[in-house]
């Protein structure tokens, strides 16, 4: 009895909504537009029901991931249906931020949750991600750049923005699987130094320098960037999807520690994603607590205001500052493709599971980009000398010598 109050609240909801969506029940019954369906929903099981029913994006994502439903269509379709059906649009983005949270950004978790991220698997990661490995926004100069091409062109956007030099110290903190230290160093001539706390990450990159011939120049090192010995100044500091994982509490903390690493004079990049309202701290619609169940446990966003106040009050200048938004919808779609065109091998490496859930996350993220609910800044900020920015160059030409304006 109950279950048939719950099908016909579905099939309520689905005459309201008038989507090219069907739902199939576990019995083989069927709720929706059948005829003209682009996306097909098949129910493992009555718990189900009341997820459709009374729908969001975090609740239908959750039902996905733990094998409680299928979700079957292009997956661009399945996003877009999913949004219109939950009325995601105009869902408040979440705007209690989880300070009273203390032990999220301890040394000891923070370790926890960057491992239960990244330490995945190297060889999953390498289906899907360019020949670099830059798990992070490309550069598209144009719009039908490869995914390799455009991350190529991220790493020498950040280089040209930091006016990086021939024998300068350069710190890449959170520097993944290596791509940036490594394309500073070989096309730049920096000495670079890059910190991880991923496993896998910090092995990966090891042998990467030791195979381009680069150990008297790169060093890879597994720490916490607030353990970073200050016995040695920077030139330049890049901070690449890193601060994500920092924490509203601590944004303070991870800036004092850039400023205090920074020679006077120097530069520091930070490239990462913000929330597009001011009061939010997550996305709305059930998602940023999908977010923090399933993927990226500790993380939090910030608006960029909220970057540009901490940078300041740690003593940095904000110089100048790009919204690459578009840039990783693009990305995080081409991540998408590369991923279901290898989904047997994923599933494989990783189990059902967690395929389910990266491609859900990399299709819901994608999604949120282009219909701005994240953004994603690059913000460049300079360490003065008594007021004055001795190494920042009068105008922005130097970024962009070279480029072809589109």
């Amino acid at each position: 009895m109950l279950n048939q109050l719950w099908v016909h609240r579905v099939r309520r909801r689905m005459a309201s909504s008038d989507l090219p969506l069907v739902v199939e029940l576990w019995n083989g019954q069927q709720v929706g537009r059948g005829d003209v369906a682009a996306v097909r929903v098949r129910l493992r099981q009555a718990a189900s029901l009341k997820a459709m029913a009374d729908p969001s994006l975090g609740a239908l994502a959750r039902a996905y991931v733990e094998g409680h439903l299928d979700l079957e269509g292009d997956i661009r379709d399945i996003l877009s249906l999913g949004g219109r059906l939950c009325n995601a649009g105009n869902s408040p983005p979440r705007t209690v931020p989880d300070t009273w949270k203390w032990w999220r950004h301890t040394r000891i978790q923070d370790r926890r949750n960057i491992r239960f991220h990244y330490d995945v698997s190297n060889d999953f990661y390498a289906l899907w991600l360019d020949a670099r490995r830059i798990y992070s926004c490309a550069y598209f100069k144009t719009p039908d750049m490869s995914l390799d091409a455009a991350q190529e062109a991220k790493l020498e956007h950040i280089c040209r923005k930091l006016d990086l030099k021939a024998g300068e110290r350069f710190l890449d903190i959170g520097c993944g699987w290596g791509g940036l230290i490594l394309h500073a160093a070989e096309r730049h001539g920096v000495h670079a130094v890059g910190i991880t706390l991923s496993e896998e990450q910090h092995a990966f990159v090891r042998q990467q320098i030791e195979a381009r011939g680069l150990s008297g120049q790169v060093e890879v090192h597994r720490m916490d960037y607030r353990d970073v010995p200050e016995l040695v100044a920077y030139d330049k500091i890049a901070s690449v999807g890193m601060f994500e994982h920092v924490g509203r509490p601590n944004l303070r903390t991870y800036f004092d520690k850039i400023s205090a690493l920074l020679k006077p004079g120097g530069l520091v990049l930070n490239h990462g994603i913000t929330t597009a309202s001011p009061e939010a701290s997550g996305l709305g619609s059930g998602v940023a607590e999908f977010i923090e169940d399933y993927v990226f446990p500790g993380g939090e966003l910030v608006h960029v205001s909220d970057v540009l106040r901490a940078a300041s009050a740690s003593g940095l200048e904000c110089l100048d500052a790009e919204n690459l938004r578009p840039h990783y919808g693009t990305t995080l779609w081409h991540w998408v493709n590369r991923l279901e065109q290898h989904a047997d091998e994923a599933r494989r490496l990783i189990g059902e599971q967690k395929y389910r859930i990266w491609r859900v996350y990399m299709a819901g993220s994608a999604y949120a980009f282009d219909h701005g609910w994240m953004e994603l800044w690059q913000v460049l900020a300079g360490k003065g000398v008594d007021g004055l920015q001795p190494n920042y160059p009068f105008n922005r030409n130097f970024m962009y010598r070279g480029e072809q304006s589109n």
